[in-house]
């Protein structure tokens, strides 16, 4: 008797229907089951903190048994997993970097006063960080919905994720890329992470047969920095491997959310070991004031 077809836990979004679709045709087909998560509840109002509001549903039918494996955007997962559940698979990776959409050729091409839509703290940093001018105005939901509202006017321009336009196959929305030291991306970005029970055998060794080295060595030295410094999703907090010759190279920027303050640092180390990359970079940013920065970040959001 053949065994049953696996069950891939996804959220219903078009982007994470692409993904979990994906990792589907890799592994030799699986049935996708769509699960609406409180983050999608919530994605049209306050959507701040706890990256869990958009896996714990998911999580919770891992460990009930009614999924096998879930898929996520890498840069949502949390750091801290459930018991019994472990990261088991990154399939390759892609741009981690984030894309601006609107009428500008750079970032300093961008007029004065532009109003520029974002939810992510991160991204408020570091745009406030490179144009103070700039009004970066909180916008919402996913990509379809950020792009609607672009169009409508609510804003002169919005900062994506470059590996969300690409996935969707509309990266010509694109104007232009911001490299990781203008715009260093979220841990994670750009990655998928499969997420399956400790004890599933089967889901195991089906995403670790299409995860990518290279993408696990990234994921593994970025959530490391992020478990370094203590950070969440609200945390002003960009890092990011950096490609290069063959080493591991990796940027990390923390700040103020309104730019006033910063550091950014880069190191690069042993790929072999990326844990050890990841607190030599830890050590420079706080050397340079950035975990006290991060701990009034809280208060300068206000």
């Amino acid at each position: 008797m053949s065994e049953p077809r696996l069950r891939i836990g996804t959220r219903g979004s078009a982007l994470a229907l692409a993904q979990a679709t994906a990792v589907a045709e890799a592994i030799g087909g699986a049935e996708l089951i769509t699960i609406k998560t409180s983050g999608d509840e919530g994605q049209a109002g306050h959507g701040g903190g706890d990256k869990s509001r958009f896996v714990r549903e998911i999580e919770r039918a891992l460990l009930a048994g009614e999924v096998d494996l879930a898929v996520h955007s890498a840069k949502d997962l949390p750091i801290e997993l459930p018991d019994g559940l472990a990261l088991v698979g990154v399939p390759p990776r892609e741009v981690p970097a984030d894309v601006w959409i609107g009428a500008a050729t750079s970032i300093n091409d961008v007029p004065d006063g532009a109003r520029v839509g974002t939810a992510s703290l991160r991204r408020r940093s570091q745009l406030l960080a490179l144009r103070p001018d700039l009004e970066v105005a909180p916008i919402r939901g996913n990509v379809d919905t950020r792009l609607r509202k672009l169009a409508a006017g609510e804003c002169d321009a919005i900062v994506l994720a470059a590996a969300g336009l690409d996935r969707l196959g509309r990266r010509d929305e694109a104007a232009f890329a911001l490299g990781p030291i203008e715009m260093t991306p979220a841990a994670g970005q750009g990655a998928l992470a499969l997420e399956a029970r400790r004890d599933d055998e089967r889901a195991t060794a089906l995403a670790r047969g299409i995860t990518n080295p290279r993408a696990l060595i990234e994921l593994t030295a970025e959530r490391a920095v992020v478990r370094g410094m203590d950070a969440d999703c609200d945390t002003p907090l960009g890092v990011s491997c950096v490609r290069g010759d063959g080493g591991l190279a990796m940027v990390g920027y923390a700040g103020a959310p309104d730019g006033s303050e910063w550091v950014r640092e880069t190191v690069a180390g042993d790929p072999g070991q990326p844990v050890a990359v990841a607190e030599a970079l830890i050590a420079r940013l706080e050397a340079g004031g950035a975990r006290e920065i991060l701990r009034r970040a809280p208060e300068s959001s206000r």
